[in-house]
Formats: C-alpha cells, sequence, structure tokens
C-alpha cells in the first residue's frame, strides 16, 4: 500500500479549521479534484457516514467515503474507493503552542489494477501534487473566513 501525508498550519481555533473541513457544502472550492455531493448517508462527519460524490468531467468519476473513525476537535478516518482505486484517508488536527493548528492528512491506497511501478513513480506523485493543492486552497478558505470573522467584529455595535 502506498502513501503520502501532507501537512498544514492554520489559524486557530481548531473548532474552525474542523468545521471548514468537514462541510460538504465547501469541498469543491478546496479539494482539488471534487466536482459535486451526489449523496451523504448517516450523521456526517461521524463514524458509519457516508458519502458519495463525483469529480468533475474527465476527472476521477464517482468517488464513495465512509466514516471509519471519528473523534471531535481531533480528526476522521475515512475509506473511499473510485474506480481506480481503494484507500484510507486520515486527517488530523492539533493544536500548535502559538494558538494555531496543525493539519495533517495522510492518504493510503491501494491501485485496483496496474504495477507497483506505475503507482509509484507517477500516481503517488499525482496524488501528493493533489493532497498539497488541496491543502493550500484550503489554507486559502480559512484565511478568507477569518478575514470575514474580522469584518464582522470591526463592524459589530
Amino acid at each position: 500500500m502506498a502513501s503520502i501525508t501532507r501537512h498544514v498550519d492554520l489559524p486557530g481555533p481548531i473548532s474552525a479549521a474542523e468545521d471548514l473541513w468537514y462541510d460538504l457544502r465547501r469541498r469543491p472550492g478546496y479539494v482539488d479534484g471534487f466536482g459535486r455531493v451526489v449523496k451523504v448517508e448517516g450523521p456526517w462527519p461521524e463514524a458509519g457516514a457516508r458519502v458519495l460524490w463525483d469529480g468533475p468531467r474527465g476527472g476521477r468519476g464517482r468517488v464513495a467515503e465512509s466514516v471509519a473513525a471519528f473523534e471531535w476537535r481531533e480528526g476522521q478516518e475515512v475509506r473511499l474507493e473510485d474506480e481506480k482505486l481503494r484507500g484510507t484517508q486520515t486527517t488530523t488536527f492539533s493544536p500548535n503552542p502559538d494558538g494555531s493548528v496543525h493539519v495533517a492528512v495522510r492518504l493510503a491506497w491501494t491501485l485496483k489494477e496496474g504495477n507497483p511501478v506505475v503507482d509509484w513513480v507517477w500516481v503517488r506523485r499525482a496524488m501528493g501534487e493533489s493532497l498539497r493543492r488541496t491543502l493550500v486552497r484550503y489554507r486559502i478558505e480559512r484565511l478568507a473566513d477569518l478575514d470575514d470573522e474580522r469584518a464582522l467584529q470591526a463592524t459589530a455595535p
């Protein structure tokens, strides 16, 4: 099984970073290759929930995510599958001493078909870049939320 991990630090609190990560309506704005939610079953983002989503045309196709484990303010483990791979994505949230939030996303997968050399040389790099783009966009979204929060505070009576 191949795996990659990417990290990002965001302004706190953990609850705000986590709320954004689990907001299915906002996922198309930051998750690389995410098109639209097709169906949600169960209490997302909690264990037992399932989400079906489609990538944009020419992308991954239909993706199924099933929540295997979840703990508020700590993280989530999701089993995922599309037509080419199956794997596990583990997301963790932890506080930094300066009050910011450290978010780590680990993706482990097995190709349904193909050879290990192709996986190592091409797929691993592509998955790493996709996850990097996701976390860059996620950070931008969180910073935009923070700007909105500050603007609201400045206009409050």
